[in-house]
């Protein structure tokens, strides 16, 4: 009897000081707190920061993609416009053969 009222007594024993181990947590602290505030204050800066600096380059894609699209419908214009500028010279040409003909055949006498 005397075994088991030292067991019973130990274990008892042994379970406050695990009950007083466990039970203190040490409370957060004002410069704990006022630390993580301002982590969270960081982060949001520099998440807001990252979308700017996202926004402004998809902005200047933008712009480069629309350079790009200005030029190619410019050099397509460019391209539009030398060959109706060709046509117009070819069939001036063509005319001036055909007058030309016409004059060498008027002057030509009748036989």
């Amino acid at each position: 009897m005397k075994k088991s009222i030292f067991n019973l007594s130990a274990t008892l024993i042994a379970g406050l000081f695990a009950t007083a181990a466990f039970a203190q947590t040490p409370a957060a602290s004002a410069p704990a707190k006022a630390e993580a505030a301002h982590t969270a204050a960081v982060a949001k800066a520099e998440a807001k920061e990252t979308k700017a600096v996202v926004k402004a380059d998809a902005k200047q894609a933008a712009v480069a993609a629309d350079a790009k699209a200005d030029m190619a419908s410019a050099k397509a214009d460019a391209k539009a416009n030398k060959a109706k500028a060709h046509h117009k010279a070819s069939k001036a040409t063509v005319k001036a053969d055909a007058a030309k003909a016409d004059a060498a055949v008027a002057a030509t006498p009748a036989k």
